[in-house]
C-alpha cells in the first residue's frame, strides 16, 4: 500500500519576503506575483474571529502584521487537506524582527461548528477561512491573511534554491534515510542518502525527510523545531542569492503558492519590511513546555494546554517582544 507522505512545511513567507528584501525591478516583481494563486476570504472581524479588544489594541498600526502560514497535507489541490504545519509569521517593524510562532497541530482547541478537537482539523473542515478564525479565537490574535503551500511542493522549492544548510544530528540520519527511500520510490527518482551528521547542504528530498522526522526525543515538539529550522535556512539562502540570480528563482517558486494577500498588499508589506530593516529572525513554539500535557479523550490523544497562559505567552512574544520561559514539560 502506498504510504502517505507527510511533508510539513510552510515556505511562502520566505518567497515573498526574500523577493522584496533582495529588490529587483518593480515591474518584474509584480509580474511574478501575478502567478500566485490568490484566494479571497472574508475581511470582517466576525468571520475572522477577531475580538473587538484585540482589533482595537493590537492592529497593524502598532508596527506588527500577523500572517497565518499553513503547510497542508493533501494529494489533490482541489481538496483542503489538514494543516499539518501551522505557523504565525509576525512582521514586527517596531523591533525590526520577523517572528515565527509554531502552533502544535494536536493542540486541543475549539473549532466553530465542530466543538473541541485538534486544531489541525480546522483547515480540512473549512479551508483557510476557518483555520484563521480558529487560531484567532483560541489565541485572541488579529490574523487577517494567510499563505498556504502544499506539502509535496517543498522538495521543488528547496531544489530551486540549490539546497539548504542544516545541522543534522546522528540520531536523525536513519529516520531521514527511511523517508528518503519512501519518497524516492513514490516519485521514481534516484536516492541520495545522508551519510554523516553535522552541518551540510540538503537537497529538496533530504530537506523534506528532515522536516518529517518525528520519532526522536522530543517527538512532534522537535519536529516543529525542524520545520522552523528549514524555513530559516531557506530565508538565509534566498537572502544570499543576490539580485542577479533571484529573478530566475522566483519564477519557479511563485506558482507553488496560494495566499489571500493581494499583489498590491504584498508589495506594500515588502516595502514596510525593507524600510524598517526588519531582518532579525526569531522563533518560538506554542504551547510552551510546562504549560501543556497529553490527554486521551474518547480514545484520541490531544495536547491540552493552559489556554489562558498560552494566550498571554504568545501575545508577549508577538506584541511585546518577550520570549516565554518554559518549565519542566508535563507531556
Amino acid at each position: 500500500m502506498r504510504k502517505k507522505k507527510k511533508i510539513k512545511k510552510v515556505v511562502l513567507s520566505v518567497i515573498i519576503l526574500g523577493a522584496l528584501v533582495l529588490g529587483g525591478a518593480l515591474s518584474y516583481t509584480f509580474y511574478q506575483l501575478s502567478k500566485i494563486k490568490t484566494v479571497k476570504i472574508s475581511g470582517s472581524n466576525e468571520d475572522l474571529g477577531i475580538s473587538s479588544t484585540v482589533s482595537s489594541t493590537k492592529d497593524s498600526t502598532n508596527g506588527i502584521t500577523n500572517i497565518a502560514l499553513f503547510g497542508v497535507d493533501r494529494r489533490n489541490k482541489d481538496e483542503p487537506g489538514r494543516s499539518d504545519s501551522i505557523m504565525v509569521l509576525s512582521i514586527d517593524t517596531k523591533n525590526k524582527k520577523i517572528k515565527m510562532s509554531s502552533i502544535m497541530r494536536d493542540t486541543y482547541a475549539g473549532i466553530k461548528g465542530h466543538g473541541q478537537t485538534k486544531i489541525t482539523h480546522a483547515y480540512a473542515y473549512g479551508g483557510p477561512q476557518l483555520a484563521i478564525r480558529t487560531i484567532n479565537e483560541n489565541f485572541n490574535l488579529d490574523i487577517r491573511n494567510y499563505v498556504t503551500v502544499d506539502f509535496f511542493d517543498l522538495e521543488k522549492i528547496v531544489d530551486s534554491i540549490r539546497g539548504v544548510t542544516v545541522d543534522v544530528d546522528q540520531n536523525e540520519i536513519s529516520l531521514m534515510n527511511g523517508y528518503i527511500d519512501e519518497t524516492a520510490k513514490i516519485e521514481d527518482k534516484a536516492v541520495t542518502h545522508v551519510t554523516s551528521s553535522g552541518p551540510q547542504t540538503l537537497n529538496g528530498l533530504q530537506a523534506v525527510a528532515y522536516a518529517r522526522v518525528r520519532y526522536t526525543a522530543g517527538g512532534d515538539f522537535k519536529r516543529t523545531e525542524r520545520q522552523r529550522t528549514v524555513l530559516t535556512a531557506m530565508l538565509t539562502k534566498i537572502q544570499s542569492l543576490g539580485a542577479t540570480k533571484f529573478p530566475s528563482v522566483v519564477s519557479k517558486l511563485i506558482p507553488l503558492t496560494e495566499t489571500s494577500i493581494s499583489n498590491v498588499d504584498i508589495l506594500k508589506l515588502g516595502t514596510k519590511v525593507i524600510t524598517s530593516k526588519s531582518t532579525t529572525l526569531v522563533q518560538e513554539r506554542f504551547p510552551v513546555d510546562g504549560y501543556c500535557w497529553g490527554k486521551t479523550i474518547d480514545g484520541v490523544w490531544y495536547l491540552v494546554t493552559d489556554m489562558k497562559t498560552s494566550i498571554n505567552q504568545i501575545h508577549d512574544f508577538i506584541y511585546e517582544d518577550i520570549k516565554p520561559i518554559p518549565t519542566t514539560p508535563q507531556i
